[in-house]
Order: C-alpha cells, then structure tokens, then sequence
C-alpha cells in the first residue's frame, strides 16, 4: 500500500466539513496540514477530485492499522478485477447503444453471468482500495443524485469515491469489501451467492491517463461517451463522505478491537488452557499422590501394626550372662555383644539430661517428628562441618533401630515418619527414651546404656545397684556423644575425636541449661586422667571349662541347634558353682603340680566336687589353667577326657559281690591266677600285682583297700563282668572308653572324671544315685520370669543302704589300708599336716572315704573319696597322656583331694558315716585260721568246721575289724613294697594243703 496517503487528522465529532477543491461547492474549512498526493501521480488533477482529505487521529490509526495488517501478506500480481468487469460491461453496452446520450441500464437490473468466481477486492478486504480515473476523464453531464435512502450503483461509488483522494482515478488499487460496499451502494442482486468472490492482493493498475474505462485487451482507446449524472449538492457529498468515512472508520475500530479481543482472548484461553491442564495434572498427580500416599500409609500401618503395639518386645535380648550359686558374676557371652536391660529409674539423670540435650532437645514437648530441628540441625552441622545434632528425634531412631531397620532409602524413612506418630501416641515419653536407652549401640560391642557404663568405665552391675545409675557427669557426657556415630566417636578408638563430641555435649548442656561451665570444666578435669576408662572384671571368665559345660547343658535343657542362639538368648543363668572355693581348690592344685612337676614329670591336674545328695556341682576344673597352652590348658580332661581309673575302679566291681552275699571279710587268695579270656588278646590273662609279688591269704577288705589286682580280678570272675558294668552303670558311669575285659577291675576302661566322682557319690548317699547337674535356675531378662528351675531329683536307688554302707565302712577304714599306704596317708582328712600327724598330732580327723587308682606306666593318678558332705574326684597325669616317673595316686592325685576337701568342708559340722541298719557284725574264722570281724547282711554269715588246730606263732598286732596293724613303712601302691602282707593276718590253725572248698576266692 502506498506509504503517502493523504490523510489528515478530523474530528468527526465537531461537526466540520470536508472542502473539495476545484469543485462547485462552497469551500469548507479545513484543519491543519493537509495531505498532498504524490506529485508524479497528480500532475493533472483533477478539479471535482479532492485533495485531501482530514481524518481524525482515531481514523488514522484505524487505516494504519489495515493497511499495514492487508499489506503484510499482499501478493503483487496482475488479475481481473471486478472494475475490470464493469469497464467491460460498460463498454459493450456503448457499442451496442446506437445512441449515445441513451443512459446506460443500472447494473443491477440485469444479470451478470459469470462462469467462475472472480477476485474482488470487496470480498472481506479493506476499505482501501478504490477505483481512480484521470482527471481528464470526465463527464460534462451533470448526474441526478440519487435520494440519500437509496443506494449509489458502483459506478457512481466509483466517481464519488475520487473526491476522497489527491491521486488520479488511472490507478486501480485494493477496493473495499462487499460487506463495505453495501453500505455505499446495491450490491448487483444477479451474483449468485454460491459463488463467492476470492480474496487475494491485488497490484495497482495504472490506466492510461485520458483514456476511457476498457477492458484490459482492448486494442484501441475508446472515447467514453458521456453519461448523464444526477447532481447533488456539495453539502450532500461533504456530508455522504464524512457519513461513510465514520462508519468505515468505526467499523474497523470494531473490527480491530474484535480482532485484539478475539488475539487477547485465544492469549486468555492459552493461557486458561495451559492452568487448566496444570490443574487437572496437578488434581490428577495430587489425587494418585493422595491414592499412593494413603495406600503407602494403610500398608505401612497394617506391616508394622503388631510390632508397634509390641515395641517392648522388640527390643534386643541381653546377652547371656552367668553367676554361681552366691550371685557372683562367672561370664558373659559377648560374642554377639554385650546389652543389660534396665529401667528408666536405673539410669542415672545426669545421663538422661545429656541423651536429650544431644540427641533431641526438644523431646518432652514434641509429637515425636521436629521439622525446624531437622533444619536447625542440618544447618549446624554443617556450620561445625561434623556431625554435631542429629535430625532425627529420639522416636524416630527408636522406631528405626526397632521396627523399620536402617537402610538408606526412601521408603524406610517415609515408613519411620508414618509410624512416629503412632508410637509417640501409644508410649509415654519415659517408656520411649527407656527403651531407646536400651536400644541404640554406643560402640565397643556395648548394646544399651547399661553396658555401655560396664565396657568403658568397669562399673559392674550391684544388687539393687545398677551400673547406668551410677554414672557421673563426664561418664555420661562422654557416652551421650557416641550413639550418633560409634566407629567415630568411639574415645577408645578415637580418643581426640571422642573427646571433642564430649566436649560437645558438654556445650549442648551448658547451653540448654542442664549444667553449669563450672561442671563442664570439671567434667573435662576428669575425663582428661588417665584412669578415666577401665574394664570391667565381669567380662573375664572366671570359670571356662565349668561355664563350656553349662552351655552344653543349656543347649540340651532348651533343645537349641548350637550354642550361638544363647548369645542372645535374654538368660541369667544361676549355677551351683562356688567360684571362691573353686579359686582356692584351683591354687592348691596349682601348688602340689608345681612341687612334682620337675622330678615326676607331672604337669596337669583335673578335679570336680560334686553335692551328691542333690547332684549339684560345687567345682569343675578342667586343668590347673586355662590358658597356659604348655600344658593344653584349654582341654577339659573333667567333663571331656576319657582316662583309665586305675584301681579306683574297684569298688563297683567289690560292691558287685556284695550284692551276690559276700561281705568284706569274704576271704580271698593273693596268688597267680590265669583266667581264659575267649575273643580275647591274649587268650588268657594272667594279672599281677603293682609289686610283681603274691600275698597270699587275705579278706575282701584287705585286699580293696591295699589295692591289690590279682584278688580283685578273682573277684571279677566270681562276680561275672556283666554283673560288674551294669552296676558301675547304675551308679553313674554312663560313657567310657574301650572293651569291658577283666583288666576292667584295674582301670583297663577309659571314663570321665566327672561321671566316676558321682558315681562314687552314690555310696556316700546311701545307694542312691542322684544325677550331677550345673544350672540350677535361668530368668529371663526382658520378662524377669523364670524360664527354667531345677527340680529336686530324689535320685535313683542302684544298690542297698547296707551295701553302700559295708563299701563306705571298708574305704574309710584307715587300718586297713595301713600295710600298702601306712597311717598317716593323706586319704585320711586330718587338720593338722602330714607331720603332725607322724608326731602324733593328727587334729580333728573328719571321716572320708577314698580309693586311689594308678595306670600302667604311671599315665594316670586318680583319687575319689567322699564325706558326709561331698565327694571330690582329683585326677593327676600329663594331657598328652605321656608317662610320668615314679608317682603313685597317693602322692600325685590324693594330696590334692585331701587339701581341697578340707577347704570344701570348712565351716561343716564333722559327722561320721551313718549305719542305715539291717547288718549283722560278726566275728569269722577260716579253716586256714583266718579270722576276722566284720558286718555281714543278715543270713551270710559264713561257719566252718575247724581242722585239728597246730598252733603257730604269729607276729600279728591287735587285729581292727578284719585287720591288724601293722609297723608303718614307706609305700602306697609302691611296686616294691616290702613283703609284709602274711604278718597282717591271724592265723589260729595253720592253712590247709589244699584251699580250695574252704570259703576262699
């Protein structure tokens, strides 16, 4: 569009008219500066033509506005117009005219046939573009105006319309629209209205200036003829324009404001539709948010339902731990840590106070979750550049250590957020921070604060007295800083690190007005000594091989896989030990071991003491100690070595035939004896002596108690080995080693120290045998109910009262014994000492009852003997089972048992062996002269027909029951004693030739 339109500002609302110059019409006056048309395009003007036109600032900015929105997309090219049109029409109804002043028929009143749809630039276009003649193309007829009701046709439009601008009619540019046009004239009613006209740009035509309207392939000019044209008066033209000029004007006022409504609506729309669709994502995303959110919380409350309704339950069992019969402490299973549950009033307040300062200061008065500490915290922490103030609050890390675990994700935190609230609506304050005292881990294998106080600072539990209530300011200040990070904050492993959380917390409780800076630099005095950390005595053993075997016991007891799941178990576990005498009887085996290990080659002893009236375990000794691996300390020979008895195995066999009816004057020979041995090797065994020597004539008693092998295997025979093992198994010998033989008599079988001291126990109790046990009651820690207690066994009765009184009555007889161990052996429990007794001295003698025993090659010592109290089983030799030099029972095991069996009866009234009754005490004399008195049962007491009597005389003492005494010597199961056993017997008729048939064994 040309950019030089001449336009001028008009007010259309004062009233004022527009002047065309050159015309008839009076001049009206004009505003300022008017628009002149390009000179090159108006060098012959025309006079009816105006030039210029003045528009009001509102109109022009509407005209700008089009032109510049119609040229922005204008596509310049030549194409018929529907002017052209008109000028062809026109043209052809000159021809045909013949005259030619005869008026042209209007266009509408015929119909133009068009074969297609022709552009016109009133088809929706801007009211810019007009047709334009030259000036000298004009008609000197004057035209009737129409009335102002009536519609111009478009040619006299087009004739009006050239007032309205400076330039000359020889250019055609872009008409108005139609829907423009309608207001100015009829529209030709012969279009049809299904063919509409396309809008396209259209370029400026220029027409020959002079030349009248003809159709675009005319070859010649043609004079236009002249047409007769209504007049009108100026006024009406000036008034008609500025009419049209201000609907046109407002039109495209409306239509530009419609067009920046309807550009400001689709923006509001966009923009609606944009919120909209966030709306609806943020409803949609918020609604399965809130779907997903619910659902994540219903399935968290439904998982965790049960464990948070049972928290305490959840909490982590103590670990094992065992005290002997007086509650002294023997050991704590720490192979899985250490943990102690306790209370909340058991704790120190000073510890509580600085928990809370450090961990959440505002736990008293929070819901359980703190927002504004999380990022208090964060934002100190990272001030400080360490940790110095967990975010989490103290119910959180409790549902964390107890329910959810500590897994660094997501889902676990959200689930301890979603379950904080809860817990903090069930619990109380106190009950939470009890069982997040009992809880949280403080490094050094320490579960809970209890522990915690026992692995840094030795504090040990007390009756009534627990170890977190006796806790000081800088001990609890110091264990306070450590939950937060253990492997950093550990003052044993990091001692500059751990001081500086200390000194932390310190400041934290300053702060928050728990204590003073007096008390804080006090606090730090202290933990700045170098005794301020210790360990506790309690984490030692004191006990190994007597708590191993209580562990076996508990895994049977419960009927557990291993001893792993009692870590953890929750057990205290009370014993039958008595660690203080076990401490004493330890050192005097430590002492006796160390006088004969250098000349005897002796390095290890083993000992148990056994209550056999209710089979409770006094002591247990595995080794003389546990830790020296020289002498394989650690192995338990008591409970888990298998040892030949040596002639302590005996008695059972003794006792055997005194079920049979024989008693213990039942004469017996001392003499080579060879017995078949079937499946056996060698075929025959022929026994000897430890002394390589035969004594000849002699009673049961004697030969028991001076330990001779021959005579007892001639009582094995008569009795039958069968007979001998089912009784030595009903008294207690439930597992051994080897084949039951003849040589079992002499200790041919291997047996547990254990089992043959209560076994030799059921003797002393009358005949009946009461099992041996270790744990006498196991309380559960969390719940303080007693899971299990020892029921009083009354035991089983194996042989009778009488006959375990006859044995007890032989193996405390110190007369007999006295020609192989003389009388003042150590098997006697007198008070004094040794040389005393040689003196003549002897003390109180409290009655025992003991028999000695020594294997071939000396391998083993053993001695097992009994009061009316205890009975007490010592075993003396080397683990690796190498021989010692020259040392018999009596002097390797029995010093031992006679040592340690004072100090286990001290304090015990002294009684003597009760006589249940139902045996009969009578004197007997052998056809061979021997005569002896001693307890029979009732109907066995033996008579005999006397031969000729031949008096002989004999060196024998003052015979005892079944005994004389002897002149001491040296000896004790000596292999070369002196041969002084015929002088022990009172012979009254001199041994028949043949013995045989005359009572003798």
């Amino acid at each position: 569009m040309p950019a030089d339109l001449p336009i001028s500002g008009n007010n259309d609302n004062t009233g004022e008219t527009v002047g065309i110059p050159g015309s008839g019409s009076d001049p009206v006056a004009m505003h300022t500066t008017p628009v002149v048309a390009d000179e090159e395009n108006n060098a012959t003007s025309d006079p009816d033509t105006p030039t210029g036109i003045i528009l009001s600032p509102r109109q022009q900015r509407a005209l700008n506005y089009l032109a510049r929105r119609h040229m922005r997309n204008a596509n310049i090219a030549k194409r018929q117009t529907y002017a052209d049109l008109l000028e062809t029409r026109y043209n052809e109804q000159r021809e045909s005219s013949s005259d030619p002043l005869t008026p042209i028929p209007h266009a509408r009143d015929e119909e133009i046939e068009l074969d297609q749809p022709l552009f016109s630039p009133w088809n929706g276009g801007p009211t810019r573009d007009i047709l334009k003649h030259n000036n000298n193309n004009k008609h000197d007829d004057p035209v009737t105006l129409q009335e102002e009701d009536e519609q111009p046709s478009i040619e006299v439009l087009a004739e009006d319309t050239q007032g309205f601008f400076e330039t000359p009619l020889s250019e055609i540019i872009i008409l108005p629209t139609l829907d423009e046009l309608a207001l100015l004239t009829d529209f030709p009613e012969s279009i049809h209205p299904t063919q509409p006209l396309i809008e396209k740009p259209t370029s400026i035509v220029k027409a020959p200036v002079s030349r009248p309207l003809a159709p675009r392939n005319a070859g010649t000019a043609q004079p236009v003829p002249a047409r007769t044209i209504r007049s009108r008066s100026a006024a009406q033209k000036v008034w008609r324009r500025k009419k049209i000029l201000r609907h046109l004007s407002r039109k495209h006022l409306r239509a530009a404001r419609a067009s920046e409504y309807r550009a400001s609506r689709r923006l509001w729309s966009g923009i609606g539709t944009i919120f909209l669709a966030l709306l609806l994502t943020f409803l949609s995303v918020g609604t399965a948010g809130s779907i997903g959110v619910y659902r994540f919380y219903s399935q968290t409350q439904n998982k965790y339902e049960h464990q948070v309704i049972t928290l305490r339950d959840l909490l982590p069992q103590d670990n094992l731990k065992m005290y002997d019969s007086k509650g002294v402490p023997l050991m704590q299973m720490t192979d899985q840590g250490v943990h102690t549950s306790v209370s909340f009033d058991e704790v120190a307040p000073v510890l509580i106070r600085a928990t809370v300062a450090t961990e959440d200061k505002n736990f008293w008065t929070n819901e359980g979750i703190d927002i504004l500490r999380i990022f208090r915290a964060a934002i100190d922490n990272l001030d400080s550049g360490q940790v110095v103030e967990g975010g989490s609050t103290i119910t959180q890390q409790l549902i964390k250590n107890l329910v959810v675990g500590n897994q660094a994700t997501l889902s676990r935190k959200l689930e301890e957020v979603v379950l904080t609230p809860q817990v903090n609506s069930l619990y109380t304050k106190r009950d939470i921070l009890e069982m997040y005292l009992n809880s949280i881990y403080y490094g050094q294998q320490a579960y809970g604060i209890d522990a915690a106080a026992t692995m840094y600072f030795g504090i040990e539990d007390q009756p009534g007295k627990r170890a977190a209530s006796q806790l000081d300011l800088a001990q609890a200040a110091m264990l306070a800083g450590i939950p937060s990070n253990p492997s950093a904050f550990d003052p044993l492993l990091h001692p500059k690190a751990g001081f500086q959380r200390f000194q932390t917390v310190l400041g934290l409780m300053v702060t928050q007005h728990y204590i003073t800076r007096v008390e804080a630099l006090d606090a730090m005095k202290e933990a700045q000594s170098p005794h301020f950390f210790k360990k506790a005595p309690s984490l030692l053993d004191r006990a190994p091989h007597f708590t191993s075997f209580v562990l076996d016991q508990l895994v049977h007891i419960f009927g557990l896989k291993n001893r792993s799941q009692l870590s953890r178990s929750g057990m205290i576990v009370n014993t039958t030990l008595d660690i203080n005498l076990q401490d004493k009887i330890q050192k005097i085996a430590q002492r006796h071991i160390a006088e004969l290990r250098a000349a005897h080659n002796l390095t290890n002893a083993a000992e148990v003491l056994i209550d056999y009236h209710s089979g409770a375990i006094i002591s247990l000794l595995g080794s003389i100690d546990y830790n020296n691996a020289a002498i394989n300390g650690q192995f338990d020979v008591a409970t888990q070595g298998y040892r030949q008895p040596g002639s302590s195995f005996k008695p059972y066999v003794y006792v055997t035939a005194f079920k049979q009816g024989a008693s213990p004057a039942q004469a017996i020979v001392d003499a080579p004896t060879t017995i078949a041995n079937p499946g056996g090797s060698p075929a025959f065994y022929s026994p000897t002596n430890y002394d390589l020597s035969f004594h000849g004539h002699m009673t049961m008693r004697c030969a028991l108690q001076n330990s001779l092998n021959v005579p007892a295997v001639r009582v094995l025979k008569h009795v039958g080995i069968s007979a001998a093992m089912q009784t030595a198994k009903d008294m207690g010998i439930t597992s051994y080693e080897g084949t039951p033989g003849y040589s079992l008599v002499l200790g041919g079988l291997g047996i547990r120290l254990i089992d043959h001291t209560s076994a030799m126990g059921t003797f002393a109790n009358g005949g009946v045998h009461v099992g041996y046990y270790a744990v006498s009651k196991v309380v559960s820690a969390a719940s303080h109910k007693v899971i299990y207690q020892h029921q009083i066994d009354q035991g089983k009765r194996v042989i009778s009262p009488q006959l375990a009184y006859m044995m007890t009555n032989v193996l405390s007889d110190n007369t007999a014994r006295i020609p192989e161990f003389f009388d003042c052996n150590v098997l006697q429990l007198y008070s004094k000492s040794q040389d005393n007794c040689y003196n003549g001295d002897r003390g109180i003698v409290r009655p025992a009852a003991a028999k000695t025993g020594t294997t071939q090659n000396f391998r083993d010592n053993w001695t097992v003997g009994y009061t009316t109290d205890y009975v007490m089983g010592v075993w003396a030799g080397n683990d690796d089972n190498s021989p010692m030099y020259n040392v018999t029972g009596v002097q390797g095991a029995a010093p031992i048992w006679h040592d340690s069996m004072l100090v286990a009866e001290q304090g015990h009234p002294i009684r003597d062996f009760i006589n249940p009754g139902g045996l009969e005490q009578a004197t007997v004399t052998y056809p061979d002269g021997v005569k002896t008195t001693d307890w029979f049962i009732p109907g066995t007491v033996p008579t005999f027909t006397r031969p000729t009597p031949v008096p002989t005389p004999t060196d024998a003492a003052t015979p005892g029951p079944g005994t004389s005494t002897p002149t001491p010597h040296p000896g004790g199961d000596n292999p070369n004693p002196p041969e002084a056993h015929p002088s022990v017997f009172s012979f009254v008729d001199n041994p028949p030739a043949n013995q045989s048939g005359n009572g003798w064994w």
